[in-house]
Parts: C-alpha cells; structure tokens; sequence
C-alpha cells in the first residue's frame, strides 16, 4: 500500500483457515456423505431453512463446531429441533460427518462458509437459538479488534433470532468472557438470562467436550452466557 493509498479496513470473518491433516477416513467421508448432510453455499442466494432440511422443525444454528462433538450431542438430545452446523476446517467436517451417520442423525444439516455471510443469507427471526463455544480467543491485545464478538456481529445475530430466542456463548477466556458480556449487555434488544447480569452455570443440555476438559486441566476456568431476544411488543 502506497502512502496515498487510504486504509482498508478488515472485515471480520468467523474462522481463521489453519487447516490440521485430514485423515483419509475423514477425506473418503466427505466424499461420501456431503451430499446427505452437507449443502453447498452460494454467497448472495438467499438460505431456505425449509429447504435445506425439508420440514420446518424449530431451527437452531452453532457457528464453528470444531470437531462436531458438541453439534452432535444437541442434536441427539434435541430430535424435535434441526440443527444447521457451520464450519471451515475440514478434518473436523470430516470427523462429524462420521459421527452423523454412525448415530444416525438425519436433523443435521452442515455448510463450509464462513458464518458472517451464511448470517445475511438466512431469512429473519428463523432461528430459534445460535450457539458459539470456544470462539478464537485472539489472545494478544492488538488482535482483540478479530474477535468474532462485536456488536455488529451480535446485530447480525439478533437479526435472525426469533423473539425469546436464546444465544448461547462459551469461552475459557476470562478476558473474551468479559467482552463478550459487555457486548451483548449493549444490544438493547437481548436480555441476559442470568439474574445477576453476568454468567451462568453451564446448562445441562451443554456438552462437556473433550477441548474443555482439557482446558480444565490447564486451569482454565469456562464462563457461559445464555442471552434471549426480548420479546416483540
């Protein structure tokens, strides 16, 4: 960039690509199973809800579910509702995509974008919950500013909440954990769940996965925050 060049400001994006090896195992089922359980995104088109799962069952949307281990779980625990799963790493794709069909998961549904796009795509109040657990903590304080929560993700989240829907966060960061809450504190249009105005006890239907018990080891503390939409007048 030349000094008459004017700055260009970084689009927030909901991944950061570091893509691990993926196992052939892993490899032959996204071959195999895409088209069972995957849809492909086309960024501008419109996202049909009803069409990617062919009912219109309550709807509820995790961005980044890493290895799948948590989608999977809510999806067993919760038949009644679809489950619409987003991520970009491949070998966790692959990893779940497995795990779908040993359980035999048909109300899950997975796309390969990033979420920020897949967001504005979705028709409004569609969702009835969105879950972000263990987002990328961008620990150095000069990256703070790549943080996936801001306000105006948060906006684009509420967009797509039906009235009493729920977002519900996770993060062992203390730090992040503090953002988090003062971020979603400022949107007048979400109330927090907790009646203290700060965390909750992490809800039963949450999965203890195996990268937070891992991160217990280490010490690391886990902070949940359960915020809803506030009702339409």
């Amino acid at each position: 960039m030349t000094q008459a060049e004017p700055a260009r400001q970084r689009p927030i994006r909901s991944y950061v690509l570091r893509q691990g090896r993926q196992t052939a195992g892993q490899q032959r089922a996204c071959t195999r199973l895409w088209s069972r359980f995957g849809r492909d995104f086309t960024p501008g088109a419109p996202l049909d809800p009803a069409r990617l799962f062919g009912d219109e069952r309550p709807l509820r949307l995790e961005i980044g579910f890493g290895n799948g281990e948590a989608l999977a779980r809510l999806a067993a625990a919760h038949p009644h509702c679809n489950f619409l799963g987003i991520e970009v790493h491949r070998p966790g794709i692959g990893r779940l995509l497995l795990t779908l069909e040993r359980e035999g998961l048909e109300n899950v549904r997975l796309l390969r974008h990033d979420a920020v796009e897949v967001l504005d795509a979705l028709p409004p109040a569609c969702l009835e919950g969105v879950y972000l657990f263990f987002p990328d903590p961008w620990p150095k304080t000069r990256h703070h500013k790549r943080r996936l929560v801001q306000p105006g993700f948060v906006a684009a989240l509420v967009r797509v909440l039906k009235p009493g829907g729920f977002l519900h966060l996770a993060t062992d960061w203390e730090d992040y954990a503090r953002q988090m809450l003062e971020v979603l504190t400022g949107c007048p249009d979400l109330v927090n769940s907790a009646p203290d105005g700060g965390f909750v006890a992490r809800p039963e239907d949450r999965p203890l996965t195996h990268f937070e018990q891992r991160g217990r080891r280490l010490g690391h503390g886990v902070r949940d925050l359960v915020f809803r939409r506030r009702p339409a007048p």
